[in-house]
C-alpha cells in the first residue's frame, strides 16, 4: 500500500476522477445487492405458493432496471479512473523523456539504452495498471466486500456467516506470501527484459558490422540465450502468479461448502428460509471477487512497486551540469579562451587535459590536431559544458561559461560531432533540425556550402528523400556533409568541427574550407582533424601530446620548427601524393 501513498501526489491532481469514480463503484455496489434480495423474494414466493405472474413480473422487469443501471455506471468509472491513469503513465513518460533529455552524457555511460527504453515502456505500463485497475481493485473489493459481509451479518445470518468465514484468514496468509515472492521474481524478470531490449537494439543498430564480420549465428545464439532467460524468469512470476486464483478459489470452495452444509441444518430447523440460504449462496458468490481481487491486488501493487522504484531510481539521478545561481540567459560572444584549464574524467584518476592556455580572437579559426586520445573532443566537450572543469575557466568574451546558461551558451555553439546523427526523416528536415522554420532555399543554401546540394539533387527524391534509421541509406561522407550543413543553418557564434572532415576526399575538403571562410567571416570555428590539411588554413594550430599543449602557432611556424606536426604534414602529403599516382 506503500505505492498509493507514493502516488499521493497524482491521486490530488486527479482527486475529481477518482473522486466520481470512486462515489460511482459505491453505488455500484449497493446496487449488487439489490438481485439476490429479489432471488429470495423470487424462491420464497415459490416455495410458499403465493407468487404470481404480476409479482414474478415486477420483480423480474426491477432486475433488468438494474442490471442496466449498473452497466452504464460501469462504463462511467471505466471512463474516470482508467482515463486518470492514461494520463499518469503519459505525466511519467514526459517527466522521464525530459529528464533524459537533461542528464549529462556521464549518465549515459553508465546505463544501458535497452535497459532506459525498459524504464519508459514495461515500468510505466506496470505504475500505469497499479493507478487504474489497483485503485479499482482496492476500492471495489473493499466496498463490495463490506456491504456483502453487512448483508450476509445483519439481514440473513450472524452464525452462517461466521462460519463460513473460518477459512479467511488462510487466505490473508496465502496472498501476502505470495505477493513476497512475486515482488522479488517480477524485479528480476524486469532487469532481464531490459538485457534482451538491450540486445534487440544493439543488434539493429550494428547489423552492417554483424554482416561484414559473419556473426548472425552467434548473435542469434546470444538473443536465444537471452531469450530464454526472460522465458524463465517471467515463468517464475507466472508459477507465483498461477497460485493466486487457485488458491481463493479453493478457500471459496470450502466456504460454500460449509455454507450449504450449515445453511441446510438452518432451513430444516426453520431458521432461515429457501430463500434465505439462496441469497446467502448468492452473496457469498458475489464475495468471491473481493477476495480474487485482494489477490489481484497483491499481484498488481508488487509490480508496480518494483517498476516504480526503478523509475524513481532513475528520476532521482541529479544533473551533475546544472545552470549556476544569477546566470545570464544572453547568447555569449567574443574572444574564446581557455585559462588554466585542466580536467579529469569522473571516476578515472588519469588527466586528459592539464593547464591548457588559449586565446581564439573573435573571427578566428583555431585548429587542434594531435594522436587518438590525446583529448581533442574533450576540448570541445568543456567548451559546451557537457562536463564541468576540475580546475581553471573557459570564457567567451568577458563573461564565464559558468555566468551563462546552458540554453543560451549552446545556442552559441554549432556542433558538427564525430558521430554523426541523422533521424529517421527526410534531409530536408535533418539540415532544419536545428531550425525547422527554414525556408528550403536556406537549407539549399548551407547544404552548398557543405558540398552535399550535388549529391541531394541527385536522390530520387532530392530534399525530401528519406535517410532511414540513422542515416543508413547514406555514405559517411554524405552523413558528415549534411551534419555540417545541420550546424551552418544555426549560423552560431562559434562552430566546432570535431574531425568532421574524415570521411571526404581532399577535393571536397578545400571546398568544404572554402565555403566556410567565405560564409563565417566574424564567426570563429574550431576543427579538429587527424588530416592536417583541414587545418593547415588556420589562424592558431595547437598539437595536443600527453594532456598538454605541445606545439602551437600557424602553418607556417609549425613547418618552421620541425616539430610532431611538420613530420606528420609531411607524411600526410606523401601520402596523398602516392594515392594521387604523382611523384
Amino acid at each position: 500500500m506503500l505505492l498509493f501513498k507514493d502516488l499521493m501526489w497524482f491521486f490530488k491532481l486527479e482527486k475529481k476522477s477518482y473522486g466520481f469514480g470512486i462515489i460511482v463503484l459505491i453505488i455500484v455496489a449497493l446496487i449488487n445487492l439489490f438481485p439476490p434480495f429479489i432471488v429470495r423474494i423470487i424462491v420464497d414466493g415459490v416455495s410458499n405458493g403465493n407468487l404470481t405472474q404480476g409479482i414474478l413480473l415486477k420483480w423480474s422487469l426491477l432486475l433488468l432496471a438494474s442490471s442496466l443501471l449498473v452497466y452504464g455506471l460501469r462504463y462511467i468509472w471505466r471512463l474516470l479512473i482508467f482515463g486518470a491513469a492514461s494520463r499518469l503513465g503519459r505525466l511519467l513518460r514526459q517527466e522521464l523523456f525530459e529528464h533524459f533529455t537533461r542528464l549529462s552524457p556521464q549518465f549515459y555511460q553508465n546505463h544501458r539504452t535497452g535497459d532506459l527504453m525498459a524504464h519508459a515502456t514495461n515500468d510505466i505500463q506496470a505504475i500505469e495498471m497499479t493507478a487504474g485497475m489497483g485503485v479499482l481493485t482496492l476500492v471495489d473489493s473493499i466496498t463490495t466486500g463490506s456491504l456483502v459481509i453487512f448483508s450476509m451479518v445483519f439481514v440473513i445470518s450472524w452464525k452462517l456467516t461466521l462460519i463460513t468465514l473460518l477459512p479467511m484468514p488462510l487466505m490473508a496468509w496465502s496472498t501476502s506470501h505470495y505477493g513476497t515472492l512475486l515482488h522479488q521474481r517480477f524485479h528480476k524478470a524486469q532487469e532481464a527484459f531490459s538485457d534482451l531490449n538491450d540486445k534487440v537494439l544493439e543488434n539493429i543498430s550494428g547489423v552492417r558490422v554483424i554482416k561484414a564480420f559473419g556473426e548472425e549465428d552467434a548473435e542469434a545464439e546470444a538473443f536465444r540465450t537471452l531469450s530464454a532467460d526472460v522465458v524463465k524468469k517471467n515463468m517464475a512470476v507466472s508459477k507465483v502468479d498461477a497460485l493466486f486464483d487457485p488458491t481463493i478459489q479453493l478457500i471459496i470452495g470450502f466456504s460454500f461448502f460449509l455454507a450449504v452444509a450449515f445453511g441446510a441444518h438452518e432451513v430444516v430447523q426453520e431458521r432461515l428460509t429457501f430463500g434465505q440460504l439462496t441469497q446467502f449462496t448468492i452473496y457469498l458468490g458475489q464475495f468471491i471477487w473481493p477476495m480474487l481481487a485482494f489477490g489481484w491486488l497483491f499481484n498488481i501493487l508488487e509490480r508496480g512497486r518494483a517498476s516504480y522504484d526503478r523509475v524513481r531510481t532513475l528520476l532521482n539521478i541529479k544533473r551533475e551540469v546544472i545552470d549556476r545561481r544569477r546566470a545570464t540567459n544572453k547568447i555569449p560572444s567574443g574572444p574564446v579562451s581557455y585559462r588554466k584549464v585542466t580536467f579529469t574524467y569522473p571516476g578515472i584518476h588519469e588527466t586528459i587535459l592539464h593547464e591548457i592556455d588559449v586565446l581564439i580572437a573573435q573571427g578566428q579559426t583555431l585548429g587542434i590536431v594531435g594522436k587518438t586520445g590525446s583529448g581533442k573532443t574533450t576540448f570541445f566537450r568543456l567548451l559546451m559544458r557537457e562536463f564541468d572543469l576540475s580546475e581553471g575557466d573557459i570564457r567567451i568574451g568577458d563573461n564565464s561559461i559558468y555566468n551563462v546558461t546552458l540554453e543560451a551558451l549552446r545556442r552559441a555553439i554549432g556542433y558538427v560531432p564525430q558521430d554523426h546523427f541523422l533521424f529517421s526523416t527526410s534531409i530536408a528536415e535533418n539540415i532544419a533540425f536545428g531550425k525547422p522554420e527554414a525556408s528550403l532555399e536556406e537549407i539549399k543554401a548551407v547544404a552548398d556550402v557543405a558540398a552535399i546540394h550535388e549529391d541531394i539533387m541527385n536522390f530520387p527524391n532530392n530534399y525530401s528523400t528519406l535517410v532511414g534509421d540513422r542515416g543508413v541509406t547514406l555514405s559517411g561522407g554524405q552523413k558528415q556533409r549534411i551534419s555540417i550543413a545541420r550546424a551552418l543553418l544555426l549560423d552560431p557564434e562559434i562552430l566546432i568541427l570535431d574531425d568532421s572532415l574524415s570521411a571526404v576526399d581532399a577535393k571536397t575538403e578545400k571546398r568544404i574550407i572554402e565555403g566556410l571562410k567565405k560564409r563565417r567571416v566574424h564567426k570563429t570555428t574550431l576543427i579538429s582533424s587527424h588530416r592536417l590539411s583541414a587545418i593547415e588554413h588556420a589562424d592558431l594550430i595547437i598539437v595536443l601530446q600527453d594532456s598538454r599543449i605541445f606545439e602551437r602557432g600557424t602553418h607556417a611556424d609549425l613547418m618552421a620548427s620541425e616539430g610532431w606536426y611538420a613530420s606528420t604534414y609531411r607524411s600526410q602529403l606523401l601520402e596523398s601524393l602516392i594515392e594521387e599516382g604523382g611523384a
